[in-house]
């Protein structure tokens, strides 16, 4: 290596020594068969009876006597698969040997290369021997020996070898890889399919790391085999540092099994085991954990963490099958000794705030679609007494959506259900600072039934103006079973139905107007669309009296400005009657320049506005919808061909034009740098229990420094409290065959709930030899 390499290469050599140096930690191992294993080039015969050969020479020499063909110059061999190419072969008809000398190059039926200066080959290529050879495999993994030669019919044997993995080096031949693995011999025994790097040296740079009397991984041939996987590495502020060495177990080709036992330094021994079952149709796992947990002292005060002294564990299981083509099944379950197990344990997966456990049933056909789901939110937030996880709904919802393949009248008729149970063990209500209360949840229990038939059709006039008129009717069960809105809080002003049932139905009469106008111009073409809607309709039936469980998050912007009905779920229906008027514009440049717009304002025209009745959540307080004017929303974008993209959404007051929200991001691609910012800002909306206003900036960012080198960074900030909620930074360093990463992240959770404040993680991973993990490797950088 050139002094300028060494020098380029000076980070990286500090960087990876440390890791790479754990390779000595076990003297003999196996890997499992996806750490992927070098193809060696087997030389095993595969000859197809009747095959002819072909030759190429400059000069071709016949010795009757000595029974021996000898071809010169620029020599092409052509036979069942293998091409071989050298200065000079010698073909001896009694021996049934081939001799070739000189720049030799033999390209096997699989495509992998071999290169040698001597080679003396049977006849049908099953053995042979080799000096000073060079393999080349179709997966890009090197090796070089000073001699090889296949015995017994089932080894191929390389003695004094340098094995590497060196990807670049196919395009660029001068690039030299960072590892390399000597030994004094390599084996590979096509009866066990395993490849034996016997008295190896682990190299990087030219200096050796770590010794290995023995290192066996299994061949190309091979899927899974038994063995141990490369450690892995963890540390975290009340865990300490941990060392997980996982076992792979190949019970049968369609079950497997891996056994991740975890020494922690503060919390003591960590055993996680995970089993798959694999069927003709699917896939199951089956995965446990569970620690005796040493030192709690180090977790926050009357939290779950702190409280538990002895066993904390966890059991999860995942289901995926395939009925048919079009419809699917599937589970993925949790159960914990306490709620915040996983989480503390960053068990990969599993470590959300809120695991969402459900089950499933869907389909999907050509004109319809179903889906059935059962849900249970396991909140890990280590609230010892479980409050927020007992607050959160069981559901169970089904749907179902059908579009008649006929057309009626002309148009498109549809058919939509829904029907959603709902069961919750403790209320979920707050006031806000400004005395307003709130009920998210009810405790009890709730049924409702949709179902809503749509009809729509499409008119171009002339002149250009297209016109959908659309008819819609739907209606409502409900069965009621839920504690009315009380307790400590104000009367609710809704008037709450008390009944144990309710109905309610609705019906739409719409039209839609929109007028295309496209304008050209020798670079560029530019499409407006004005678009004016009206919907009539009778007001909404038991408006705010009715659990509100899937209507909650509402945010009028330009992206709901045409829908028929802004509420985000059934719950609750927009009645009375409204018209949606607004301009979309694009604009498509002939240097790939994209630009777009929306504009726009809705208004209630006749009837009781939906968004200003009473809600358990305010659902349509301050969202300026609430008056028969709405705001003003828009949207505005441009994408550059230099990478550059700029988008940016806007709640103007319909009185004074103040802002109300806005959400910007600016994003630069560029083969160097890439980075966004994300601002939003939210203004006051003390009914709907935002106090004051609130701004949030978040960026993220990734600089390629060097050929194969990275630094990256993210960030949210806290503008209305001045506080850095999330952040990390992080190096990297990619060239395919070694990847290796190191980042640092902390997050301050407002809530005290997070055991572990912040983090480190890195990755070392040797292309074809295996993977070191310290921490979670899903790093917070750029994607």
């Amino acid at each position: 290596m050139a002094a300028g390499d060494r020098k380029k290469n000076r980070w990286l050599k500090a960087a990876l020594l440390a890791g790479a140096a754990t390779c000595a930690l076990m003297p003999v191992f196996s890997l499992p068969a996806y750490a992927q294993s070098p193809d060696i080039g087997t030389m095993e015969p595969k000859i197809p009876e009747g095959s002819k050969l072909v030759l190429a020479a400059n000069e071709l020499v016949y010795n009757r006597d000595n029974e021996t063909v000898v071809a010169r110059g620029a020599v092409q061999i052509n036979y069942g698969g293998y091409h071989l190419v050298a200065r000079q072969v010698e073909y001896d008809q009694k021996t049934g040997r081939l001799k070739a000398r000189g720049n030799i190059e033999l390209i096997e039926p699989t495509g992998n290369r071999l290169y040698g200066e001597e080679m003396d080959l049977s006849d049908d290529f099953a053995n042979g021997f080799v000096n000073a050879l060079r393999v080349e495999t179709t997966d890009l993994t090197k090796m070089a020996a000073t001699s090889g030669e296949r015995v017994n019919d089932e080894e191929m044997i390389l003695n004094h070898a340098v094995y590497t993995a060196c990807t670049p080096c196919a395009t660029d031949p001068t690039h030299r890889g960072v590892w390399e693995v000597k030994a004094e011999r390599i084996v590979q025994n096509g009866r066990t399919k395993t490849i034996r790097l016997e008295r190896a040296r682990f190299e990087m740079f030219g200096k050796p790391i770590a010794y290995i009397p023995v290192l066996e991984v299994p061949d190309h041939t091979v899927k899974r085999k038994t063995g141990f996987l490369f450690p892995k590495f963890q540390y975290a502020q009340k865990l300490g540092f941990g060392v997980t060495t996982p076992y792979y177990i190949a019970i049968a080709p369609d079950m497997d099994a891996t056994l991740s036992p975890t020494v922690l330094t503060n919390q003591g021994f960590l055993m996680e085991a995970e089993f798959r079952k694999r069927f003709h149709n699917g896939l199951i796992t089956l995965r446990a954990a569970g620690i005796r947990q040493l030192n709690s002292d180090v977790f926050t005060a009357n939290t779950s963490d702190r409280l538990e002294d002895g066993f904390r564990g966890m059991v999860a299981s995942t289901g995926e099958f395939k009925i048919n083509p079009r419809w699917a099944f599937g589970w993925n379950v949790m159960a914990q000794t306490d709620n915040n197990f996983s989480r503390t344990y960053e068990l990969n997966g599993l470590n959300d705030k809120t695991y969402v456990n459900q089950g499933y049933l869907s389909g999907l056909g050509r004109r319809n679609s179903f889906d059935l789901r059962a849900f249970y939110f396991d909140v890990q937030d280590a609230d010892s007494d479980n409050k927020a996880e007992r607050q959160q709904a069981i559901a169970q919802t089904l749907d179902h959506e059908y579009i008649v393949p006929q057309s009626v009248l002309g148009g498109e008729l549809s058919v939509t259900t829904n029907i959603t149970n709902i069961d919750r063990d403790l209320a979920d209500t707050y006031t806000t600072l400004g005395g307003v209360d709130r009920f998210r949840g009810l405790e009890g229990g709730m049924t409702r039934l949709t179902s809503e038939v749509e009809w729509k059709r499409q008119f171009v006039v002339p002149g250009g103006l297209v016109l959908t008129p659309l008819l819609a009717a739907r209606g409502d069960i409900h069965r009621l079973d839920m504690r009315p809105p009380s307790g400590g809080f104000a009367p609710y002003g809704g008037d709450y139905e008390s009944d144990s049932s309710a109905t309610r139905s609705m019906l739409t009469a719409g039209l839609e107007a929109r007028y295309p106008i496209l304008a050209t111009t020798d670079y560029s073409t530019h499409l407006f669309e004005p678009i004016a809607q009206i919907y009539a309709r009778p007001n909404e039936d038991l408006a705010g009296r009715l659990p509100n469980e899937d209507s909650q998050s509402f945010v009028f912007d330009a992206t709901n400005l045409f829908e028929r009905d802004k509420f985000s779920g059934f719950d609750r229906i927009e009645g009375g009657t409204r018209a949606n008027i607004g301009l979309r514009y694009t604009g498509t440049f002939d240097n790939g320049v994209l630009l777009r717009s929306i504009i726009g304002q809705s208004f209630q025209l006749g009837g009781v506005n939906s968004f200003a009745t009473p809600d358990l959540v305010n659902a349509g307080a301050n969202s300026g919808l609430e008056t028969d004017s709405s705001d003003y929303v828009g949207m505005a974008g441009f994408d550059l061909p230099n990478g550059i993209s700029f988008s940016t959404s806007a709640r103007l007051d319909k009185d004074d034009f103040s802002l109300r929200r806005s959400d910007t991001a600016l994003r630069y691609d560029g083969v160097k740098v890439a980075t966004e910012f994300v601002y939003t800002r939210i203004a006051g909306q003390p009914d709907y229990g935002l106090e004051n206003s609130a701004s949030e900036l978040q960026s993220k960012a990734v600089f390629k420094f060097h050929d194969y080198w990275s630094v990256f960074g993210s960030l949210t900030y806290d503008i209305g409290n001045h506080v850095v909620s999330r952040d990390g930074i992080g190096i990297s360093y990619d060239d395919r065959d070694t990847v290796f990463s190191l980042f640092y992240e902390r997050e301050r959770d407002r809530d005290d709930n997070t055991a572990n404040d912040w983090s480190i993680g890195a990755r070392l991973m040797f292309r074809t030899l295996g993977d070191i993990r310290v921490g979670d490797s899903t790093l917070t950088g750029f994607e």
